[in-house]
């Protein structure tokens, strides 16, 4: 009797290989980005994607506030052209980082999503700054 796991076969080693490398070039984890912190290894942009107020209330530390209607060419002229780009919105039920890489990646920009997002950042137990002391599903919000 055949699961529903293995009902339709797993692909082949170099398939899945080549898959789950390059799903590497277009994500990095909140787990890596706080190392990065830590260690005092930031060579990306850490972008926070999400309205001035959901930013305000809470946004991971070191990241700056780019909501993704407003990443244009004009806003970004401050950047090399090699600028690495971390994105991040509320998170895996949010879009929004998603389409602000694909702002990013249409203005020349290399990027990156931090997969998890906001919920993600505090699932890993990591702290936000802002102004809400205690942040709730309400408190995070979107806005993008």
């Amino acid at each position: 009797m055949t699961s529903l796991v293995s009902e339709v076969p797993a692909a082949p080693s170099d398939v899945a290989l080549q898959h789950f490398s390059r799903r590497l070039t277009f994500e990095t984890d909140c787990s890596d980005v706080h190392a990065s912190q830590q260690a005092g290894q930031v060579d990306f942009v850490l972008l926070d994607v999400r309205g001035p107020l959901a930013y305000e209330r809470g946004h991971v530390p070191g990241a700056v506030n780019l909501p993704t209607r407003s990443i244009t060419a004009q806003a970004l002229s401050v950047y090399p052209p090699d600028t690495l780009f971390v994105v991040y919105c509320a998170g895996p039920h949010c879009n929004g980082a998603n389409k602000a890489a694909v702002r990013l990646a249409t203005l020349g920009y290399p990027v990156k999503e931090m997969i998890g997002g906001i919920m993600g950042w505090l699932d890993e137990g990591f702290r936000l700054t802002g102004s809400v002391e205690r942040v709730t599903d309400t408190a995070i919000g979107c806005d993008c």
